[in-house]
């Protein structure tokens, strides 16, 4: 599968989320270009600040993958990585880290971002996760809208 297909699956995880009264995020990680896992943010369900999706997959991962260093995988996420989701990417070791909508976007859906860009945070720690942005942009961007059109729908 190509970076789209991947991403594609990261925001039918997305859509889950959404679909669970959950924040608008998912992310997938695929290693030897076969899909790891999938996940959703679950921050509300989970009543867990660090519940991201980005997060969550790495926690899947990692258990299915019986590691806690993902060496040769890589990540599809809706949204650019907060420094947390970053720095959890740079301590399991992914590879590349590939987002769709970035900071200002997350923002301007009215979560409490950090306004530090990912791949600029990777570059000042030193880290080797490779870094791409702006991949399917308006699709990961639709996905504030349809979660902003959502009955209770809850920042943080």
């Amino acid at each position: 599968m190509s970076d789209p297909q991947w991403m594609r699956l990261a925001i039918d995880k997305a859509r889950e989320g959404i679909a669970a009264r959950q924040s608008p995020f998912g992310a997938a990680i695929v290693r030897d270009g076969r899909l790891v896992c999938a996940a959703h943010n679950r921050v509300w369900a989970d009543t867990d600040p660090t519940a991201h999706a980005e997060v969550n997959a790495i926690r899947q991962a990692a258990r299915l993958l019986g590691t806690i260093a993902l060496h040769g995988c890589e990540m599809y996420t809706t949204c650019e990585p907060c420094p947390m989701c970053l720095s959890a990417l740079h301590w399991a070791k992914l590879d590349r880290v590939v987002y769709g909508a970035d900071i200002a976007d997350a923002t301007a859906a009215s979560f409490s971002e950090l306004k530090m860009p990912a791949r600029d945070l990777a570059a000042v720690a030193g880290s080797p996760l490779r870094v791409e942005g702006g991949l399917l942009v308006e699709e990961c961007r639709d996905l504030f809208r349809r979660w902003q059109q959502t009955p209770g729908a809850r920042s943080y």
